[in-house]
């Protein structure tokens, strides 16, 4: 058994631009606290470490734990498997408790959204009725935005960026064919929240701008007011650019989507959503009597590196230096945080929130941040978006002109335990 306890870093859920940013500031600031015997990394999550398929990081190279802030996505491996209740999962739990005990990990760090924070919570409560010392820090992560108790997560700021370049490049191939292409439809991630929409209203400087049409899902939505909407852009502009979130709902409360029975779930019990753009488009060449097209971003939105923030990559590494701080200095069962400081120049700073709290809770856009039509965004949402998607992140370009992005060499650990699952 190492002398020191050990700590085991672990990324769940979708992938961002800057997840392993926050795994880079968990790896420099352990090693940095002389503290933690090693940084083990759980491939592919809570799987990783239901299979004991687990490796050294601290026995990677220097330059591979630096080039984890230019690297999207998650390198050391997601999962979307879920652990239910503690009575339903009651083996899985089990396992997780004794592949820490076998490799003397008494810290763990989880990267994720919602469902990542009730697992950390859970393991955090089991460890404590069997008496094992186990710390518990969740690390805040998702492009949706949605996580209660933080200003913003990490990853949103970069995918904001990507969306709303993506809106005003696109917008402009609509304004040059509008004689053709009359009509431009984008459809944006979010699931239930439509904070991704929303950024991309930041694109629109002016009136002439894309995107003309922003709708978020918190806004509720009409057919009869979208067709009168589109129609009144055409009138003043000719063309017409709209940008819906893909977890719209008319007003029977029914998703927008070409296909009532295309949905399936995710192992998280999550609704895959899809197929507004099609809805829309198939609406207006109908109704509006225009040609219309549409551009479905897909998940090239939360691993857009080469356009990453650069206040996204230093947040999301702070949040990962910090989860170590705290955890060193006795917080449990926690979730790192992102405070906005008041003040006229943007700062933020850390916070903590519970994590039983984070799990159960859901962030919306607030009404103050979409405009009275409900049809596109207000100042008070571009004075909250704008100062994240500041700065560009800087990446490594290789000889043939491509990004050089990382991948450990993963140093396998010794199994101690029974093959499971």
């Amino acid at each position: 058994m190492d002398a020191k306890p050990s700590a085991i870093v672990a990324q769940s859920g979708g992938p961002t631009a800057v997840i392993n940013s926050s795994a880079c500031g968990v790896i420099r600031e352990a090693a940095k606290s002389g503290k933690i015997g090693r940084v083990i990394g759980a491939t592919n999550g809570i799987l990783g470490v239901l299979k004991e398929d687990l490796f050294d990081i601290s026995a990677e190279k220097n330059e591979s734990i630096e080039a984890l802030k230019q690297t999207p996505a998650a390198a050391i491996g997601s999962c979307r498997y879920k652990l239910k209740s503690l009575e339903d999962s009651k083996a899985d739990f089990d396992r997780v408790l004794d592949v820490f005990k076998a490799h003397n990990i008494r810290y763990f760090f989880y990267a994720g959204g919602n469902d990542s924070m009730d697992t950390a919570d859970k393991v955090n409560k089991l460890a404590a009725e069997a008496g094992y010392e186990l710390v518990c820090i969740g690390i805040p992560k998702t492009v949706d935005n949605d996580l209660a108790f933080t200003d913003h997560c990490p990853g949103y700021p970069s995918v904001a960026k990507y969306v709303a370049t993506c809106a005003m490049e696109a917008g402009r191939d609509t304004e040059a064919l509008y004689t053709t292409d009359t009509c431009t439809i984008l459809e944006v991630m979010g699931r239930n929240a439509g904070w991704i929409a929303a950024a991309t209203g930041l694109a629109a400087r002016s009136g002439e701008d894309a995107p003309h049409l922003v709708y978020v899902p918190e806004a509720g939505f009409s057919w009869d007011r979208f067709v009168s909407d589109v129609e009144e852009v055409l009138k003043r502009l000719g063309r017409v650019f709209i940008v819906a979130g893909e977890g719209l709902k008319d007003d029977k409360g029914e998703y927008v989507t070409a296909d009532k029975g295309a949905f399936g779930k995710d192992s998280f019990g999550h609704v895959q959503l899809g197929g507004v753009a099609e809805m829309l488009k198939a609406v207006i060449e109908k109704e509006v009597k225009i040609k219309a097209r549409f551009n479905k971003l897909g998940t090239n939105q939360r691993s857009a590196m080469h356009f990453a923030s650069l206040t996204d990559v230093n947040e999301a590494y702070m949040c990962g230096q910090m989860a170590v701080k705290y955890a060193l200095e006795g917080v449990n069962g926690k979730m790192v945080t992102l405070v906005r400081k008041e003040g006229p120049k943007y700062k933020c700073t850390t916070g903590l929130a519970e994590l039983r709290d984070v799990a159960n809770g859901e962030k919306k856009v607030p009404p103050e941040f979409i405009n009275d039509k409900g049809n596109h965004i207000t100042d008070s949402m571009r004075d909250y978006v704008r100062p994240l998607v500041r700065g560009e992140a800087p990446i490594t370009i290789g000889d043939d002109g491509l990004p050089v992005f990382m991948r450990f060499e993963r140093k396998p650990l010794e199994k101690k335990l029974p093959k499971y699952l």
